[in-house]
């Protein structure tokens, strides 16, 4: 089991849509360990940002095959994305 918050929470995604759903639902996007569960990623995003969460929402994806110079096989890397909810009037501050 992962305990420690810094190792749960890899990145934040800023992306277009991310940005919109930090606006719009007061939701942010991480990529986390592909080893934490819900409850570790709440655990984690609460005492790293000092913040509430009311929900997580989690989904895997897998790497993509990509080629390299003439037939070199290669893939990009698997990652969980969590999608984290915070309660009302809680904002992170990004930027």
């Amino acid at each position: 089991m992962i305990q420690d918050p810094h190792s749960v929470i890899q990145t934040i995604r800023l992306s277009e849509k991310a940005t919109r759903l930090g606006e719009e639902n007061n939701e942010y996007v991480f990529i986390v360990s592909r080893n934490a569960n819900k409850l570790q990623i709440k655990a984690a995003v609460e005492k790293h940002f000092g913040k509430k969460v009311a929900a997580v929402r989690t989904s895997i994806f897998d790497g993509k095959a990509r080629r390299e110079r003439r037939a070199d096989a290669g893939r990009t890397n698997h990652y969980k994305k969590a999608v984290v909810r915070l309660k009302d009037g809680e904002r992170l501050d990004l930027v």
